[in-house]
């Protein structure tokens, strides 16, 4: 068995087995949690292999990002602390891996890092390390979360006032991100602005076609 496939059963048997009420309670929310895992695994995998980094480290760094889902997040410490959290629970198995010392402790202090790019132990911050998170930022702007985003606001229940004010401040904000963040390889780079592009280009398409809704044009 690859370590690879060790690092699926391992992942995929912590969140059949969490003791998690409130993944009890949403199993919709335990099936996003790994599909969106696995996405940013595969953001890894192709990162790593158009930048010459170690492709099999990435995948698993990426695959254990986000095990810690596997408890309860009690508040927003918790959920800042995901990172952290995650390493230490992923440590000793990644540790238990046929993988160099360098690259398992890349993947270690990547996980730790990646929710405020902040560790509770020593490491060093290496392009690999800060890659695990910024696949992580790449997939929670992708197509999947503006779905979301656009769920958790309700948008259909808003004025339309409301809804263009939205798109508005939605536009502003993604467009202030292309010039704050510039990400570690010229690969993760790409497919950021990428996402950020597509984003604002729904809202601003969005928000012409809600500018058309006034009735009072007709009377022009």
């Amino acid at each position: 068995m690859s370590n690879i496939e060790k690092t699926l059963d391992f992942l995929l048997s912590a969140f059949e087995n969490a003791d998690n009420e409130f993944f009890n309670n949403h199993p919709e929310e335990k099936q996003y949690r790994l599909d969106h895992t696995i996405r940013v695994a595969s953001l890894g995998r192709k990162i790593a292999e158009n930048e010459g980094l170690d492709v099999e480290g990435m995948v698993i760094g990426c695959l254990l990002h986000d095990i810690s889902y596997i408890k309860p997040f009690k508040n927003e410490d918790d959920w800042k602390n995901h990172g952290r959290e995650a390493a230490r629970l992923s440590r000793l198995f990644i540790n238990s891996l046929e993988l160099n010392e360098v690259t398992k402790r890349d993947i270690i202090y990547g996980i730790a890092i990646h929710v405020d790019d902040e560790a509770d132990f020593d490491g060093e911050r290496t392009v690999f390390a800060e890659t695990i998170g910024e696949c992580d930022n790449i997939d929670r702007f992708d197509k999947f979360r503006l779905y979301e985003s656009l769920k958790e606001i309700d948008l259909k229940s808003m004025t339309l006032n409301e809804q263009i004010s939205f798109c508005e401040n939605k536009i502003k904000k993604l467009n202030l991100l292309k010039t704050t963040y510039t990400f570690k390889t010229a690969t993760s780079n790409t497919l950021w602005i990428e996402k950020l592009d597509y984003q604002i280009n729904y809202f601003t398409l969005l928000q012409s076609q809600l500018n058309t809704s006034y009735h009072d044009l007709l009377l022009i």
